[in-house]
């Protein structure tokens, strides 16, 4: 175990040493590539960054424009239901109640298309 631990001591040490003595300085050529690539290496991060922006945009579209869909339908669908019960409970009445669902109706319908067509241009 001592010799183990003597040759991995030993090994450190050489290492150590070595490391300064093959250090060599970089020519100019070899410096401007090296500035090069650093650059090419922050254009790409930067083209990557803006990437992932786009997706973001567009899944924040995508995602709102489903939550407009999804309200108005359950907004339509309430209002649908609920004309539907109280024309059963009074007939007399079922031409008014069924005039004003359909201004509810096309009300919302409006305001779908509003909330869809600012996602949409959010997505450009």
């Amino acid at each position: 175990m001592n010799k183990l631990i003597l040759a991995l001591g030993l090994g450190m040490a050489l290492a150590c040493m070595a490391a300064p003595a093959s250090a060599q300085e970089k020519s100019a050529d070899q410096q401007r590539i090296a500035e090069l690539e650093n650059q090419l290496k922050i254009v790409e991060g930067i083209k990557s960054t803006a990437g992932n922006r786009g997706f973001a945009l567009y899944f924040g579209g995508a995602f709102g424009a489903g939550l407009v869909i999804l309200g108005a339908g359950a907004g339509i669908g309430k209002i649908g239901s609920s004309a539907v019960e109280s024309m059963s409970r009074q007939p007399e009445a079922a031409g008014n109640i069924q005039t004003a669902m359909i201004i509810s109706a096309a009300l919302i319908e409006g305001a779908t298309f509003f909330g869809l067509i600012v996602c949409m241009l959010f997505n450009k």
